[in-house]
């Protein structure tokens, strides 16, 4: 999505994705198979696939994707609206960080950052936001629940994690309790 603000928070910097990213996102997808396996990636990516992705997707309509940053602008990772639905105002968000910096807050940070301006009349002016976690990945299901999304339903055995089935968990934050949350 064009013209996406820069966010800043205390410990992360989100910015519009750029090709100078492709080399943290070229690790991540490769190199990470838990963090692959726990996000139900699938999909095979070439080297070009993930220049062009990094050089074109600030560009691209119903979706904000934002890199992950620290101190130093070091890619840690991305947070990504997609299926933004304007006339519904609801969008689906998606979390990738790179495995040394997972458990240190960057995530947590980079979620409330983004719902934000999701929700902010100046910025998306979103009413709902989903995501969905598979069940095995608790971690990610106990910071999603505790930034307020709560259980929407689940998907049983949906997904093929290796030789084992495993449910897809639907969960979604509503505006209105993202405003009313104990900040």
């Amino acid at each position: 999505m064009k013209g996406m603000p820069t966010l800043r928070g205390e410990m992360v910097t989100l910015r519009p994705i750029q090709s100078d990213d492709a080399d943290g996102m070229w690790e991540m997808v490769t190199q990470d198979p838990e963090g692959t396996r726990q996000t139900g990636t699938t999909e095979v990516f070439t080297r070009e696939q993930v220049d062009v992705w990094c050089a074109e997707v600030a560009d691209r309509d119903g979706r904000a994707d934002w890199a992950i940053t620290h101190l130093t602008d070091e890619y840690l990772g991305e947070i990504v609206l997609n299926q933004i639905d304007a006339h519904s105002r609801n969008a689906n968000l998606r979390l990738a960080l790179r495995p040394s910096h997972r458990g240190r807050g960057f995530g947590g940070e980079a979620i409330q950052l983004v719902l934000d301006h999701a929700f902010a009349p100046d910025g998306l002016g979103l009413h709902r936001v989903s995501l969905d976690v598979l069940s095995i990945n608790p971690r990610a299901y106990a910071l999603y629940e505790s930034l307020g999304f709560a259980v929407e339903g689940r998907l049983r055995e949906a997904h093929l994690d290796g030789d084992h089935w495993c449910d897809v968990i639907v969960m979604a934050v509503l505006e209105e309790d993202w405003r009313a949350r104990d900040r």
